[in-house]
């Protein structure tokens, strides 16, 4: 092997590193653990495939729903009317609120965030594209938190801890509409600044049958959430269909994420079977989870936190609290503010110091009022 292949196979690792960070992370840890209590049949059953088929399943369904224009169509019809820039900087932000409550918050933030900067460029408002973006990734963050579906973590919490659906919704509502009256008050600060923005095509949806079936499989999904579906019929007649329909659906799945959930699974249950490290977590985290869960959250991303201390304490509530708070703070705290934070960079003269500047300020002054508030 020659040296410059040496040295592109290196930058390939790295670029991989960087990329998929958490997951390199959740493997390691994994490994490290395996050395510890070694791998076994028992392998099988750390790892909770019901959680991982249903979030592939709903990553399927809104793939679907992407690609037949379903989002960009309700945007372009929400946008018709518009005046000022405090109601096109209200309607780009809250967007990514509701629409992430039901697809998740990377998928908001990968809809809308682009759809954003297009806006935002044909309106001449592009200095104010860092506030807006940093204000959909806050708003796609917090909005998740609301519904069982919105975010992997809380889809994984949901399934551990057999709380009812309205139990849940109970549980989230008073953040959520914390979070809400945080957005508006944020909004506020925009001027009503007249604009005209120049008129594009009129989106339309492709493929009106398409859309039915990726309706029905998404409907399914959330029949399994609430447990009117056993997982693995699920999966069988969503694969089946994704085939049928478009097969590129598959491929849009987020496997990494996948993985990282996997191998977590067998890091979790492989420290919780070492009496001492057993101890010692149940110890730091008891009665403490809620803040266990926003600290914990800044260094390795909320989804992690959540798996992580799900094995060493019975409090859902202050742990659902706890990692979807703790998705406020650090860039990597929800790893869904990476997506906005890559689009943004790819923009036409990007500063990136700005953006991250205003991200942090912005996260930190909404951690601290959740801390006083909830």
């Amino acid at each position: 092997m020659n040296e410059y292949t040496t040295k592109n196979i290196q930058n390939k690792i790295a670029e991989f590193v960087k990329k998929e960070t958490v997951l390199c992370i959740a493997a390691a840890l994994a490994a490290v653990s395996a050395v510890i209590v070694p791998p076994s049949r028992a392998y099988l059953g750390y790892i909770d495939f019901r959680v991982l088929a249903l979030l592939f399943c709903l990553m399927v369904a809104v793939a679907g729903f992407q690609s037949v224009g379903l989002f960009e169509f309700l945007a372009e019809k929400l946008f018709e009317g518009i005046a000022n820039l405090r109601q096109l900087v209200s309607i780009l932000v809250f967007l990514c609120f509701f629409t992430s409550m039901f697809v998740t918050n990377d998928v908001a933030l990968i809809t809308f965030v682009p759809f954003a900067i297009m806006i935002l460029t044909m309106a001449g408002h592009e200095d104010r594209m860092i506030f807006v973006i940093v204000l959909q990734t806050l708003a796609a963050n917090l909005g998740s938190m609301f519904t069982p579906i919105g975010n992997p973590q809380n889809l994984y919490i949901f399934a551990v801890s057999k709380m009812s659906v309205w139990n849940f919704l109970k549980t989230m509502a008073p953040a959520t509409l914390v979070a809400f009256a945080l957005l508006a008050g944020t909004i506020l600060f925009v001027k009503r600044e007249p604009i005209k923005i120049m008129k594009r095509h009129r989106g339309r949806i492709e493929g009106r049958r398409r859309l039915a079936g990726y309706v029905i499989l998404f409907l399914l999904c959330i029949g399994t959430v609430v447990h009117l579906v056993d997982y693995r019929v699920m999966t069988a007649i969503v694969v089946a269909a994704a085939f049928f329909m478009d097969r590129n659906l598959i491929k849009k799945a987020d496997y990494s994420l996948l993985l990282t959930f996997a191998a977590f699974f067998i890091f979790v249950e492989n420290i919780g079977s070492i009496d001492a490290v057993n101890h010692a977590l149940k110890q730091m985290v008891e009665g403490r989870v809620l803040i266990s869960g926003l600290i914990i959250s800044q260094g390795i991303s909320n989804v992690p936190a959540a798996i992580l201390l799900s094995d060493f304490t019975s409090d859902y509530k202050d742990l659902l609290l706890g990692v979807n708070i703790g998705g406020l703070g650090t860039l990597i705290a929800s790893m869904a503010s990476l997506i906005s934070y890559k689009l943004y960079s790819g923009t036409r003269g990007a500063d990136r110091k700005k953006y991250l500047g205003m991200f942090t300020g912005l996260n930190v002054v909404y951690l601290l009022f959740f801390m006083i508030v909830i």
